[in-house]
């Protein structure tokens, strides 16, 4: 097995490094502190959930799941219907989840750091590798369907 070309700029690592970036805040700088356990663990299981239940679907689809490859099918059901990127919604779900958990707002302002990046990172080429390879469908499911 080799190592991707692209590692580690992929989206778990930008999510497992703001993930440390979040605990560190909470153990150094927590701003306001608060408990919210139940809630937070709530999240993270929704963000778990809306991860599996989109790679299911490429996995029914048969078209790659890793980013910056070239996709073979577009996706347009399941939760791909509310969203065009549900994998990166649960990643910042659970992050959101993980601040609550760590009981900081330091760590959950910082959850709010990760939508940005995959925005800037991977999600304006994979949205150009749709209009690319799927041309006119693409166009109407981008424009009729929200990023986040």
């Amino acid at each position: 097995m080799s190592v991707r070309r692209d590692f580690p700029d992929l989206p778990p690592v930008w999510a497992a490094s703001i993930l440390i970036i979040q605990i560190l805040a909470a153990w150094i700088v927590p701003v306001v502190q608060f408990e919210a356990d139940v809630l937070g663990w709530v999240v993270v299981a929704a963000g778990f959930a809306l991860i599996l239940w989109s790679a299911l679907w490429f996995l029914r689809r048969r078209t790659t799941i890793e980013p910056r490859q070239t996709p073979t099918t577009l996706i347009v059901e399941g939760p791909f219907r509310l969203n065009r990127n549900p994998i990166y919604s649960g990643m910042a779900l659970i992050l959101i989840g993980a601040g609550l958990l760590l009981g900081a707002l330091s760590a959950v302002l910082l959850a709010l750091v990760f939508p940005p990046v995959v925005t800037r990172r991977f999600i304006v080429g994979e949205e150009r590798d749709l209009r690319a390879a799927f041309g006119d469908e693409a166009e109407r499911y981008i424009s009729t369907t929200r990023r986040w």
